[in-house]
């Protein structure tokens, strides 16, 4: 019986001090690796690889062949069996195995076929002296053979597959092409709801009943009410019209699929409709659900004036969202929402009621939805505790929701450059400006550009603070901002709905001012008021041939298009060679007014003139306090 002793532990020794600890820690090191081993990693590289190596194969095959010493051609054969040097030849298939009397062996090769017999005899030799034998094709050849011949096939098969399964994107084969792209967005997902959305509360009222339907259609149904099948969103871009489609599918809390009109066309001819036949059908199934469809003027356009080889795809695909939308029945709790800028475009039978019954409206935000969307924008970022955004808000007339989002994002990035902790009114008048007209550029001007360029610029803001139906300078500057060598603001106090007579007669008299100072201080003329002057143009153009206000009265003289099913391309409706002169002659009184008012004003008012564009030349910018109180008098009222 033996005795079993254990053996005593070796303690480990406990670290004391982080040196310790840190070299108990490296003598333990873990190596691991990991294999990323996938059907479709093995299938895309897989293939890959086999097409590589039978590239190569031929060449590595040749390294393990015979060598090129024991090869011989069949007229060398034909000559040593003549000089009676041969023992023996070996028929194996068409491989001719030689052995010679000096017991060198050497290998021949013949035609598939060809009869030895016949060659020797054709060769008047006699084969009575030379042993003949048949000899059995080995295995390994038979393989080899049967491999060269289907090789070019399963390559060619091989080499297609991979292609195809590059080209699908992700469907279920290459038949897939026919199905929806649209995004599935899972029930209950959607965060974006309509406190989210700032301003648009008459859109938002409209669009809470298609909510409310969505959750309680019996409500409806009872008193005979259906939902309206379509809702079009339409607006100016950045408005919001895709963040209220989300808000109203995160309030339904409904399954959401969107797709974006041009996801529809495809170059093969019927992808379109069976596409669009997919989304519905999907819709149905998940119903209730909401069907966005993103710029739908891309594939809603009106149909016969393509001009275009694939327009008569696209009117396909029209005509199958036309009937998809036309065969919904009450119960299919599926509405179809869509955005589009460019609402004059649509085909007639598609915003037809009963098929987009509700056209929404989303217009530019006033002063009050624009405070709100900029405090939105505003969260998460570092402002001073003096900044009012009442008054950024004045500032930001005519600036849509993403106009917003990106001034102050580009503010934000402003003083992160510059390694500063808050944002300033000055970085968000900035950041405006570069949204709107570019960022600043430092260019060489001389002494007399400059000064041109700043009388240019005080000659538009004078007649702008004295005319009384002017909106007040906001700001003139003489530093670059895109193609202009300077500009001046004058952003409208508030949100106008109308516009005057007297109103429009000031804004041209404003354009020509810039050109009147240059007239009045240089006596010359630059190509720098071009831009003005087209404006003023177009304003004078307006109002005689679209507002009814020169005496030639209230008609439209603009080219008139006869809009309908069957025209695709027509000329329009122009007035008479007579009238016409009328038309061109009442635009050019109203621009003779103009001058004439900015030349009398000018001239009463030289001295400001000359004393606050030597100030801009100095300072290059000004804001609209100094401009006035460089005036020295308050803005006409």
């Amino acid at each position: 019986m033996t005795e079993t002793k254990k053996l005593p532990k070796k303690p480990v020794p406990k670290p004391t001090d982080k040196a310790a600890e840190d070299k108990v820690v490296k003598k333990v090191k873990v190596k691991s690796f990991t294999i990323n081993i996938s059907p479709k990693n093995l299938m895309s590289k897989g293939l890959l690889y086999v097409f590589l190596g039978l590239l190569f194969l031929p060449f590595f095959l040749s390294l393990f062949t015979a060598d090129a010493d024991k090869e011989i051609s069949l007229s060398k054969l034909v000559s040593d069996v003549r000089e009676d040097k041969i023992e023996k030849i070996g028929i194996a298939g068409k491989e001719l195995r030689t052995t010679y009397k000096d017991g060198s062996e050497k290998v021949a090769l013949k035609e598939e076929g060809q009869d030895l017999v016949s060659i020797f005899k054709a060769a008047e030799i006699d084969l009575t002296k030379t042993d003949l034998e048949i000899q059995s094709v080995s295995i390994g050849s038979l393989i080899w053979e049967l491999v060269l011949s289907f090789l070019p096939v399963l390559l060619m098969i091989g080499v297609f597959l991979f292609i195809f399964r590059q080209a699908k994107g992700g469907q279920d084969g290459i038949l897939g092409i026919g199905k929806s792209k649209a995004k599935l967005f899972v029930k209950g997902k959607q965060n974006t709801k309509f406190s989210a959305v700032g301003g648009m509360d008459e859109a938002k009222a409209e669009l809470e009943e298609i909510v409310d339907f969505l959750k309680s259609p019996k409500k409806y149904l009872k008193v005979g009410a259906r939902t309206p099948k379509g809702v079009l969103l339409v607006g100016p871009a950045g408005t919001g019209k895709t963040l209220l489609a989300r808000a109203v599918a995160g309030e339904a809390g409904v399954q959401f699929l969107s797709i974006a009109g041009s996801e529809f066309m495809e170059m093969l001819v019927g992808v379109g409709a069976s596409r669009a036949r997919d989304l519905f059908a999907t819709a149905k199934k998940l119903a209730p659900s909401i069907i966005f469809i993103d710029e739908i003027d891309a594939i809603g356009r009106a149909r016969g004036r393509g001009n275009m080889g694939g327009h008569d795809e696209r009117e396909q695909t029209l005509n199958q969202i036309l009937v998809e939308m036309d065969g919904f029945s009450q119960n299919d709790n599926v509405i179809v929402m869509a955005a589009t800028n460019r609402a004059d475009m649509l085909d007639p039978a598609l915003v037809r009621p009963g098929r987009f019954d509700r056209r929404v409206l989303v217009s530019l935000p006033d002063l009050v939805e624009r405070e709100f969307i900029i405090k939105i924008h505003a969260k998460n970022k570092p402002f001073v505790k003096s900044l009012k955004w009442e008054k950024v808000a004045r500032r930001t007339v005519g600036f849509s929701g993403a106009d917003i989002e990106n001034m102050l994002n580009e503010a934000a990035i402003s003083v992160a450059r510059e390694k500063r902790e808050e944002i300033t009114l000055e970085d968000i008048e900035e950041a405006a400006l570069k949204v709107k007209l570019g960022p600043s550029k430092k260019r060489l001007q001389d002494d007399l550009e400059k000064k041109m360029t700043a009388y240019h610029e005080i000659g538009h803001s004078i007649v702008a603070h004295v005319s009384p139906h002017a909106d007040a300078v906001h700001r003139v500057s003489i530093i670059s901002r895109g193609r202009a060598l300077g500009f001046t603001l004058t952003p409208p106090e508030k949100d106008k709905l109308q516009t005057t007579k007297s109103e429009l007669l000031d804004d041209i008299a404003v354009l020509l001012g810039g050109r009147a100072a240059e007239k009045l201080i240089f006596n010359e003329l630059t190509a720098g008021a071009s831009s003005d002057i087209q404006q003023a143009t177009k304003i004078a153009r307006a109002m005689v041939m679209d507002y009814g206000m020169s005496p030639l009265g209230p008609m439209n003289f603009s080219p008139q298009y006869d809009v309908g099913y069957s025209t695709a391309w027509g000329e329009p409706a122009n007035i008479s060679q007579k009238l016409q002169e009328q038309v061109d002659e009442e635009i050019k009184k109203f621009i003779d007014a103009g001058q004439k008012n900015a030349d009398d004003l000018l001239k009463k008012y030289k001295s400001k003139l000359d004393k606050i564009s030597l100030k801009l030349i100095e300072v290059e910018t000004l804001d609209g306090d100094e401009f006035e109180k460089l005036m020295d008098m308050p803005k006409a009222k």
